[in-house]
């Protein structure tokens, strides 16, 4: 071979191999960045082309797949009831990708997940139409109903747990959007979707995950929490040291109280009453580090994922001795999501033992084989139980002689706990407050439900009108009961 021959030859050759190289790039090491690329548009396809599988609840399937008569889109994903699940599901649409469940699951749900191969390899020689799984959920239908009616036309959320497990049984966020609106991929769909992205009131926020509020009085459980496990309180019917004018640490300012009978008032009478002054003493005479410590046993300071990723609440770790006192009281800034409230009531009403919460109780392949099961997983041990059973007959006074009455069920055998919140915000709290509820209930076997309650905006009511236990107790209760009744 003649020297110019020799070199178009290795030219060429030199060539093959970085196409070869490329290749093998792209199909091994970027598949799977390419898979997800929001431009690739055969991923939409393909996700579309068959049945997608079902979102779960009670037995029930709370979604469904039709025919979109669409030449590259076959299916189109539809929701029962979705503005009530649309905090669950989330939503898989044809031109706006999915989110929360739909997306985390996609894989089952879709029929592309790994674990169900051997489904995929049996529908090649059965001739059956490839379908997705299922994703059954922990939620209880009568609980989220009762929690999305009693949030109506309000601004609010609703997040209700099983204390034993972790179990999520209600999670409610109003206002909220249907998914069904914008599933397909037609300009009725683009419409629906510009105006919920253009809605000042945020329908498509999960308010219950996602939202945090000042907690105002109803981190006043998480503060008598450490100051039990502190050693700082050992009788909660004790007279505490605590003044009537009593100063916040490096202000001259005095702790105001909305109620009398707070000076040298007993913790358990300061919860029921909900004295200011003897919270925000005790947040100061517990300190900074060890009131940072039990707020993040309780999750404080971290996200959590349920397994939708729920925003952290926060617990300031470097705030001065006034900023402590007034962070015990659910002020200065104390935030905290609807999730995370639920989770210290269900903490306390499970003997002290946080469980980490879940909706998700298993996935199915499409033949109904279970192709994973989660199960309880302890989070961790805010409380002993000695001191969560103090917590609980406090609480249990709100509810029987104080704020919280709205919230008993007056039903044999059940005991019901509870604290009252009322959240003042903006500057100079010019703002409208906050009304919230946190309560479980109780029977001899244990609770089986705890219940955070937030209503961010009531409708037609002026500020003096809001209340914790008067606009969110109500909700609470109805929870409650639908729980327990749906345990027969």
């Amino acid at each position: 071979m003649n020297k110019p021959l020799r070199r178009v030859a290795i030219f060429c050759g030199l060539l093959v191999l970085a196409l070869l190289l490329r290749d093998n790039w792209l199909q091994f090491v970027r598949a799977d960045e390419l898979n997800a690329h929001p431009k690739n548009r055969r991923v939409q396809i393909e996700r579309y082309s068959n049945e997608r599988g079902n979102i779960i609840v009670d037995g029930k399937p709370i979604t469904g797949s039709v025919d979109s008569g669409d030449e590259y889109f076959t299916y189109k994903r539809t929701y029962v009831d979705g503005p009530m699940w649309a905090p669950v599901t989330g939503y898989a649409s044809q031109a706006y990708d999915a989110n929360q469940i739909e997306k985390i699951e996609d894989g089952i749900l879709t029929g592309n997940d790994d674990r169900l191969f051997f489904d995929r390899t049996l529908s090649m020689f059965t001739g059956e139409k490839k379908k997705g799984g299922d994703v059954v959920t922990t939620l209880n239908g009568a609980a989220q109903k009762a929690a999305f009616e009693g949030l109506g036309k309000n601004t609010g959320a609703v997040v209700a747990i099983e204390p034993s497990t972790g179990k999520i049984l209600a999670l409610a966020s109003t206002p909220s959007y249907d998914p069904s609106s914008f599933a397909g991929y037609s300009g009725t769909d683009e419409k629906a979707w510009v105006a919920l992205e253009k809605d000042k009131n945020k329908p498509k926020q999960n308010r219950a995950l996602r939202e945090i509020y000042p907690p105002g009085s109803v981190f006043k459980v998480v503060t008598a929490a450490a100051a039990l496990e502190a050693g700082k309180v050992k009788d909660i019917d004790a007279a505490t040291d605590t003044p009537e004018g009593w100063k916040i640490p490096l202000s001259t300012l005095p702790m105001k109280n909305h109620s009398g009978g707070c000076a040298n008032a007993s913790l358990n009478e300061a919860l029921r009453i909900s004295c200011n002054s003897v919270f925000a003493k005790l947040g100061d005479d517990v300190g900074r580090d060890k009131m940072v410590e039990t707020a993040e046993k309780f999750g404080f300071n971290a996200e959590q994922f349920t397994p939708v990723r729920s925003s952290a609440s926060v617990y300031d770790k470097n705030a001065d001795r006034g900023g402590n006192a007034l962070s015990s009281i659910g002020q200065f800034n104390t935030a905290t999501t609807p999730l995370q409230m639920a989770m210290v009531t269900a903490a306390i009403a499970n003997d002290g033992k946080l469980m980490k919460p879940y909706m998700i109780d298993q996935l199915r392949a499409p033949n109904l084989d279970v192709i994973k099961q989660n199960e309880p997983e302890e989070m961790s041990q805010p409380v002993s139980p000695e001191n969560a059973q103090k917590l609980q007959a406090m609480m249990e006074n709100v509810v029987s002689n104080g704020t919280g009455s709205k919230a008993d069920l007056k039903m044999d055998g059940v005991k019901v706990g509870g604290k009252t919140g009322t959240a003042q915000h903006g500057e100079k709290n010019a703002k409208r407050p906050y009304a919230w509820f946190i309560s479980y209930a109780k029977t001899d076997q244990g609770s089986p439900v705890a219940v955070a309650v937030i209503v961010e905006d009531a409708k037609g009511l002026g500020r003096e009108d809001i209340s914790g236990g008067g606009l969110a107790a109500p909700i609470a209760k109805a929870v409650m009961k639908a729980v327990l009744k749906s345990r027969g």
